[in-house]
């Protein structure tokens, strides 16, 4: 079913303080661009929505009172920060499985409106046996742990950490939907105040908000809506079982529940070696040694080589497989809600050759990554989408 599915056009708007404009106007936004960029196609002819969000709206009205739509039914979707993604996942099943014929996958996120400079949420009542967390301590867990198994003195983990966010940083100037687009330098980095562990300021992703959308069909139906389908080649999510926070001796140095997930659409996009397979990869980068890590879950470095491919600048835009060519979260902050689908709004750009400054040349199979919870206890979601279809592993 996976390789039935096709991605005829997508929206996304600029990620960045929107004071003057609620959720429902960053939703309308995307969906209309996405509408817009699928030739002589109505709102109406989507036969069924989904909308992700963690805070900005309830039930699926979140989405069809916006937009006024009638008759339709929107499910409305919730997955820690692979919210967004979980928006395509479901639909992308409901297209595949012949249920409808063109379904639309939104997500949409206003954290601004808060007036807390980081993610909340509201838990449900739980025995008492939850670990507090805040999610630059959580993740900054990953820092010493990777430091300690492969060898790291400290100047020489900074200078890794360092250099993922000034690369992160150089795309995101390159990028007009950025909510960060000036380009940094190593010591700016260096020099902004500590966080939680190794982490600084700069180390961690901002605040936003944002909305992104796609319409997908049945791959034989995609030259009906375009001459430039996005396939979806493989799909992968794993809900983990929070082990690792009740477990001593976790490995800090992988998450598990990655692996899993990148294993799957591997498997189902017949990708054998993503490291020379994937022409590009929008990961997760909620903290710079989170992308450190997820390079080697994804089989992009081999274990404990991540950060010498990091510092010899693989992984730039010039680099053998750029990462997070638009940005990533660390220049367009992370609306949980809108994030996955932000991920692949740059893919569709770059399969389709619409990148501008940021193509990379002869981009054929891109991968998003996405995870949502802490270290030890999240859930992952990997797709790998190509500008040709492909056949079943």
């Amino acid at each position: 079913m996976i390789h039935d599915v096709a991605i005829v056009g997508m929206g996304c708007t600029p990620f960045r303080d929107h004071w003057d404009s609620s959720a429902d106007d960053l939703l309308v936004d995307a969906v209309h661009e996405a509408i817009g960029t699928v030739e002589g196609l109505a709102l109406d002819a989507v036969d069924a929505f989904w909308v992700g969000t963690q805070g900005s709206g309830m039930s699926g009205q979140t989405l069809s009172k916006p937009l006024r739509l009638k008759g339709k039914p929107v499910t409305r979707v919730e997955n820690y920060c692979a919210t967004g993604s979980e928006a395509f996942r479901n639909a992308a099943f409901a297209v595949a499985s012949g249920a409808y014929d063109i379904v639309m996958a939104t997500g949409v996120e206003k954290l601004k409106d808060s007036s807390f400079s980081g993610l909340t949420a509201t838990w449900p009542p739980a025995d008492g046996s939850d670990v507090d967390w805040t999610a630059p301590g959580g993740f900054s867990l990953l820092a010493p742990a990777y430091q300690s198994a492969h060898g790291l003195d400290d100047s020489m983990l900074r200078e890794t950490l360092t250099a993922i966010a000034v690369k992160n940083h150089a795309h995101g100037a390159l990028n007009e939907r950025a909510q960060f687009r000036k380009a940094v330098d190593a010591a700016s980095v260096e020099r902004s105040p500590r966080i939680a562990g190794p982490l600084r300021v700069m180390d961690c992703s901002g605040v936003s908000d944002g909305a992104a959308a796609a319409i997908l069909v049945r791959a034989e139906d995609a030259h009906l809506y375009t001459d430039h389908p996005i396939y979806l080649r493989g799909m992968g999510f794993v809900s983990g079982a929070g082990e690792g926070l009740a477990t001593d001796g976790y490995d800090f140095t992988t998450f598990p529940e990655v692996v899993e997930a990148a294993r799957v659409a591997y498997e189902q996009a017949g990708v054998t070696d993503p490291a020379t397979q994937i022409s590009l990869a929008e990961v997760h980068d909620c903290f710079t040694p989170t992308e450190l890590v997820l390079m080697e879950d994804l089989g992009f470095s081999a274990r404990g080589q991540g950060w010498k491919d990091v510092l010899a600048g693989r992984y730039t835009l010039a680099g053998d497989l750029p990462v997070n060519t638009d940005g990533g979260l660390k220049s367009f902050g992370h609306p949980i809600g809108a994030t996955g689908l932000r991920m692949m709004y740059e893919c569709w750009l770059q399969l389709r050759g619409q990148a501008g400054e940021r193509q990379v040349p002869d981009a054929r199979l891109a991968l998003t990554q996405n995870l949502g919870g802490q270290p030890g206890s999240c859930v992952a979601f990997v797709a790998v989408l190509g500008n040709e279809q492909g056949e079943p592993a």
